[in-house]
């Protein structure tokens, strides 16, 4: 055990004290958190410049009451016009467009173009077109005699409250945000266990291509040099995830002490409801509503036994291969496609937790890690969760002992370019 924890503290300590540990550590929430307000900046922005639309309107069925002005676009009604005419002076006229209105023959039927010298954004198009639709059906209201308010009372979308009855009372859930945290927590999963599995490979790679290895089993046994890589990498990991996590929650507090104006714009912008909720409180009352705790416990041991899983079986692929890359990554096919299996389920399970596929690959212990995740945020049976914690605790200890008899024949084999099912039988030889 002491020979384990002096591998552990050697990955651990030449790790951490790496430049590009202590890069990526500081940078990526730093990153993180510059595009965060870079979209927060671009959503609440408007645009530079006010267009002037000309509208001339042949049909005689609108007016400038109808056609309502906003921030980015203004409508002015233009009488006395020919169209022919208009198109070659509304430029002049200071008008970036000019929205011809006519009929094309047929009864009850218009015709609407506009006119500009370049292409239209689809959000300009949009804007004119949500207008004309409005404006057509107030005209329609009207003419059989109903009030379009109390016609926009009746037309309201209806929107659903979810109550979570709890002990500490009701709280009221947010679909977006569980949806959110969900997806976020599998794709975490799915991606550390990928970038730190393969360093767990290169580690054993560069150690077998560099002959230290053969110096390092001389006092210490191949399956407590493994193991020793395994958890000492995963503890960078954990490591460096926690700091992120610290790093993000803080700068992300800062934000409205160093941007008060920021926030004012968004809580401006973000109205969504008839209460006048911003879109923050939205946020803060869906996250309010999850099991947080809950979350961060199941999230922290399905990495770990994720990680230690599918270390070690890349701790014996890179046990076999030497400098050869397109070797590697031949041998690490087969580990990465439940991976990937598990986490195209996972985006299933979010929507559809209690599915019998959702259910399947949160208990199987090769895609569990990604898909409970995505569950994680619903109620699931206590008898689901055991069964899941125990199999990925049990396929850990299983493959631990079966990759760690590949290792120690691998780590100390030059030339050979051994085939899983060479591997295979080394696994099971006595």
């Amino acid at each position: 055990m002491n020979k384990i924890l002096l591998v552990i503290g050697r990955e651990y300590t030449t790790r951490v004290q790496k430049k590009s540990f202590l890069m990526t550590t500081l940078l990526v929430p730093i990153v993180i958190i510059g595009f965060y307000a870079a979209i927060i900046a671009i959503a609440i922005s408007g645009s530079d410049e006010k267009q002037r639309i000309a509208v001339l309107d042949q049909s005689h069925l609108f007016d400038s009451s109808l056609l309502k002005n906003n921030e980015e676009i203004s409508f002015t009604m233009i009488e006395k016009e020919n169209p022919v005419a208009f198109i070659k002076k509304y430029k002049k006229l200071g008008y970036q467009a000019f929205l011809h209105i006519d009929h094309t023959g047929k009864a009850d039927s218009l015709e609407f173009i506009l006119h500009s010298e370049a292409a239209a954004s689809l959000q300009t198009m949009n804007t004119i077109e949500k207008n004309i639709n409005d404006a057509l059906r107030k005209k329609t209201l009207l003419a059989n005699g109903i009030d379009p308010k109390a016609f926009d009372k009746i037309d309201q979308m209806v929107k659903v409250q979810n109550l979570l009855e709890s002990k500490e009372g009701a709280k009221k859930s947010v679909a977006g945000i569980s949806y959110a945290v969900s997806f976020g927590c599998g794709i975490l999963i799915y991606m550390m266990m990928i970038v730190y599995g393969t360093q767990v490979m290169r580690g054993v790679t560069e150690e077998k291509t560099n002959r230290i290895a053969e110096v390092v089993v001389s006092s210490v046994k191949p399956f407590q040099l493994m193991m020793g890589k395994i958890i000492g990498i995963g503890a960078v990991g954990l490591t460096q995830f926690l700091i992120w996590l610290v790093l993000i929650l803080g700068m992300q507090m800062a934000i409205p002490v160093l941007f008060p104006d920021l926030l004012q714009q968004i809580n401006q912008a973000g109205v969504q409801s008839e209460e006048n909720m911003t879109m923050a409180a939205t946020v803060l009352q869906g996250m309010s509503a999850l099991p947080i705790g809950k979350i961060v416990f199941f999230f922290l041991f399905y990495f770990l036994g994720g990680y230690l899983t599918y270390a070690s079986l890349f701790a014996a692929v890179g046990s076999v291969v030497s400098e050869d890359q397109q070797e590697a990554q031949q041998l690490v096919f087969p580990i990465l496609m439940p991976i990937i299996v598990g986490f195209v389920i996972m985006t299933k399970a979010i929507n559809d937790p209690d599915s019998s596929l959702a259910v399947f690959g949160s208990i199987f212990p090769l895609t569990s890690p990604i898909v409970m995740m995505g569950r994680i945020t619903y109620q699931i049976p206590l008898g689901q969760l055991a069964l899941s914690m125990i199999l990925l605790v049990g396929s850990f200890l299983f493959f631990t002992w079966l990759t760690g008899k590949i290792y120690r024949i691998g780590i100390l084999m030059y030339g050979k370019k051994p085939s899983w099912k060479e591997m295979i039988k080394w696994a099971f030889s006595k």
